[in-house]
């Protein structure tokens, strides 16, 4: 017989700690051993039970959940999903999360009746599943002072690219559980005068994207925003695929990204798969996909025929995973060219694009 997962809840929400109780224990590989109504319960009970996997409220009163985590990642480190509410406020919160070593977020806004409640039920189950394993340590290392300001941003030199958008190459990026601190190492570390753009599909609640995006502009010295329909493709620029909705590459008058929520039958939205087949697509050998950290499949067959049109390939590695799923699948296909950790990713996109660090 399989161990089971041991999951504490924690929530100041009495009908959230017994809707999330329900649907945690119907999975049969999944034991919720106990509950919390605060941050402050929650830290305790995570020192004394060791939970495989913690769900965590952001917003509580007394200990909130930031304050909770940021404990419970120094004195007893463990998976941590935290669930959050769908505002612009709870985006920042969110990544503020991320940054103190949570491993992925569920949005809850929906979840105020029992009917509600079922629409995250498989997400809740599968992302317990996933994140139950993981390695703590990666977590811990990987995290970023939250009140630090951003790095400063100097001016590269030595690099001289022509931005002729006729010979721009264009970088998609794939990530789903782990992504954001792995976008935020390669992005705020890709020099200025690149004569390529970047389009990234990051699974996150619908919502959440735009506050990502944001930070990760703050952090980077390419221009990086959240995609709007028709935002035409330029050199230095980076888009973000907002939740809810697939971007594709698209020759219009110009270079430029479509959104859509075609196709509807599509497990994620927005799916890496279907990013990827666009570029590959219109791009064809001047393509360049990366795939990182993330649990499923979503970009495995996009990359492949990415790399089928003649585009070139990466793959993060296990050892600097997250969760190695969506990456392990590509490799398994043989859609990858060069498997490299997260650190070297920047080298390995500069090598492809064909120019070096200055």
């Amino acid at each position: 017989m399989c161990k089971k997962i041991r999951v504490l809840v924690v929530d100041d929400s009495a009908f959230m700690r017994k809707a999330l109780y329900r649907m945690l224990s119907s999975d049969p590989l999944i034991e919720v051993i106990d509950t919390a109504s605060d941050g402050e319960e929650g830290y305790k009970k995570a020192r004394m039970l060791k939970p495989d996997v913690i769900t965590l409220d952001v917003r509580m009163p007394g200990m909130d959940g930031l304050d909770a985590l940021r404990m419970i990642m120094t004195d007893c480190p463990v998976p941590v999903l935290m669930l959050s509410s769908l505002t612009s406020e709870g985006g920042e919160v969110t990544l503020r999360a991320l940054d103190l070593g949570a491993v992925d977020v569920i949005d809850k806004s929906s979840a105020h009746t029992a009917m509600d409640i079922l629409g995250i039920a498989g997400e809740l189950t599968s992302k317990v599943r996933a994140v139950a394993g993981v390695d703590t340590d990666k977590i811990v290392k990987k995290r970023t002072p939250v009140d630090a300001p951003p790095p400063s941003i100097r001016p590269q030199t030595g690099i001289t690219v022509k931005a002729d958008t006729g010979e721009m190459k264009v970088v998609a990026i794939g990530a789903s559980t782990g992504g954001p601190p792995a976008l935020q190492e390669i992005l705020s570390k890709l020099p200025a005068g690149l004569n390529a753009a970047f389009l990234v599909v990051q699974h996150m609640p619908m919502g959440f994207t735009a506050s990502l995006a944001e930070r990760l502009n703050s952090l980077s010295k390419l221009e990086v925003s959240e995609a709007f329909d028709g935002d035409l493709i330029r050199p230095g620029k980076c888009l973000i695929a907002p939740s809810g909705l697939h971007m594709t590459l698209r020759v219009e008058e110009e270079l430029c990204v479509h959104l859509s929520k075609s196709p509807e039958d599509s497990l994620h939205r927005p799916s890496v798969d279907v990013l990827m087949e666009s570029v590959a697509k219109v791009m064809g050998g001047r393509a360049i996909g990366v795939i990182l950290t993330g649990m499923g499949s979503d970009g495995a067959m996009g990359i492949k025929v990415l790399h089928d049109a003649g585009g070139r390939t990466i793959a993060q590695d296990e050892e600097s995973c997250i969760v190695y799923g969506m990456p392990k699948v590509a490799v398994s296909l043989g859609g990858v060219d060069r498997v490299v950790p997260l650190d070297g990713a920047v080298s390995a996109i500069l090598d492809e694009l064909g120019t070096d660090l200055p």
